[in-house]
């Protein structure tokens, strides 16, 4: 059931900090500490992720890891680690399915929800998600509510610390113009640049330049960043229930057993990313092969417990690879599809059971 007119908005909700909040989360230690995440400072390492302690002492994204621990020495410092980061990520789409089935991914650690999907004011089921994430997932959440996914995303950046902000279609205009340029997608350094020297700093002063002007200095790439400025966002909202299935495929340069087993292996991780971005196991593995010469030929297995791993998945693989009972030399393109979804929350799960069956 559709809510109420009031309530047809966005919802962006977002862990701040993402890899940051997992690392304190995981090391309660560090409740009150400034957390650093990225790479070797040793060997030019950069910054992935700061928590707000951390950014409050002048630590930026992307700056240079030697430099971040110099501005805060006192900081905790982890070398990234995305599979961790991506099941965390998974857990957080498979605690907010219980609460809106239909979603958007946005990233690791964020989604977007559509209001209208749920019974429940727009205002109450932010504040509902934020309580279900803190309480079962032990991370803060903020959850912007606007118009836009682009007006939604910036209002969850400025609501208070496990907060929720909301923005009003009669209000976007006065909240949008005191943000800097570079809160805009699609504005680089370069175009930036540019538009500083027209005398745009703000998303209200590039307005006030008009549209004419920024399509001169920029082209059609000036209009779009125009409507963005407005709070036009044109990209719908692909809020979804999780796939029913998840393909990836591959074309072989080289032929032979050898060739066949890294495509395998590729597929398999990339399918891994996948699931566990959406916090998915898979009941059912297909492998469909395209021969030079030859009809399609596919065989698949169902399992007894869901599969996430790469290993598990590419296991799977290379065993359905073994029936195909062709010379592996023709194989040309091969295709891996895993089906029957559920959700595990981006926990590890064994393979008890391995029970062929043609396809």
């Amino acid at each position: 059931m559709s809510g109420s007119r009031e309530d047809a908005a966005v919802l962006y909700a977002q862990v701040p900090d993402f890899y940051a909040e997992v690392e304190r989360r995981d090391h309660p230690s560090l409740a009150e500490g400034p957390i650093l995440v990225g790479g070797d400072p040793h060997k030019r390492g950069r910054v992935q992720s700061a928590s707000r302690e951390a950014v409050r002492a002048g630590v930026v994204e992307s700056m240079a890891m030697s430099e971040a621990l110099a501005l805060c020495p006192g900081a905790a410092h982890f070398r990234t680690d995305m599979k961790r980061y991506r099941e965390a990520s998974g857990a957080l789409v498979v605690c907010l399915r219980r609460i809106v089935e239909a979603l958007e991914p946005a990233g690791l650690g964020a989604v977007y929800l559509d209001a209208q999907l749920v019974h429940e004011p727009s205002e109450q089921l932010a504040r509902h998600i934020v309580a279900a994430v803190r309480d079962e997932l032990g991370l803060p959440l903020r959850v912007g509510i606007a118009p836009s996914k682009l007006v939604a995303q910036l209002a969850a950046d400025e609501a208070a610390e496990d907060g929720v902000r909301r923005i009003h279609l009669a209000d976007a205009p006065a909240f949008l113009a005191p943000l800097p340029l570079s809160r805009l997608p699609r504005v680089g350094r370069k175009t930036e640049a540019r538009l500083q020297e027209l005398g745009a700093r703000t998303l209200g002063e590039l307005l006030a330049l008009g549209r004419s002007v920024v399509e001169e200095a920029l082209g059609n790439h000036g209009l779009v960043i125009y409507e963005l400025a407005s709070g036009l966002d044109r990209v719908p909202l692909r809020a979804a229930a999780h796939p029913r299935s998840i393909s990836r495929e591959r074309t072989l340069e080289d032929s032979g057993v050898v060739a066949v087993a890294e495509a395998l292996r590729g597929l398999a991780a990339l399918l891994e990313r996948e699931l566990v971005r959406q916090g998915l196991g898979a009941r059912r593995v297909a492998l469909r092969a395209q021969w030079i010469d030859a009809p399609d030929t596919t065989r698949s297995v169902t399992l007894g417990e869901p599969v996430t791993s790469t290993p598990e998945i590419a296991d799977i693989a290379a065993r359905l690879a073994s029936r195909l009972e062709r010379d592996p030399a023709a194989v040309r393109v091969l295709s891996l599809t895993v089906a029957g979804l559920v959700a595990v929350g981006g926990e590890d799960r064994q393979l008890e059971l391995f029970s062929p069956d043609r396809a």
